[in-house]
């Protein structure tokens, strides 16, 4: 990978736009020798190449986001991904749609647990807790 290529640029800012300075400086330090490549792998491709797309905007790609985590049942992104949604203006009652329409097309069991796995991010988030 480039780290100097535009879009590894673009990738990392896209990141710093949907997690926040403070939580992308803490994924940064989570970067080890063994998954570096791996990491900047994401930031070129899936956020400098994808989420950087004029097609769409933030907050629609991140409801898509939402809605296909949900449908594939990766409730560890899906937690990632319900707490960065201060950071793309997707509210509550927006989040609420997206899952009952995931429901719908992937299923109620994948939605009941994205509607848990919601239920307490939303919780440590009013507590003041980040995820």
């Amino acid at each position: 990978m480039d780290k100097t290529s535009k879009a590894y640029e673009r990738g990392m800012a896209m990141r710093k736009s949907l997690m926040g300075a403070e939580r992308l400086e803490q994924a940064q330090k989570r970067v080890t020798p063994f998954n570096e490549e791996w990491m900047e792998f994401v930031t070129q491709y899936a956020f400098g190449e994808v989420w950087s797309r004029p097609g769409l905007d933030k907050k629609t790609r991140h409801m898509i986001t939402i809605a296909m985590l949900t449908a594939m049942g990766r409730l560890d992104e899906l937690q990632t991904h319900i707490g960065l949604t201060v950071n793309t203006g997707v509210s509550r009652d927006e989040l609420k749609e997206v899952l009952m329409q995931a429901a719908v097309y992937a299923g109620v069991p994948a939605a009941m647990s994205a509607f848990n796995r919601a239920q307490q991010v939303f919780a440590d988030m009013d507590k003041g807790k980040t995820s």
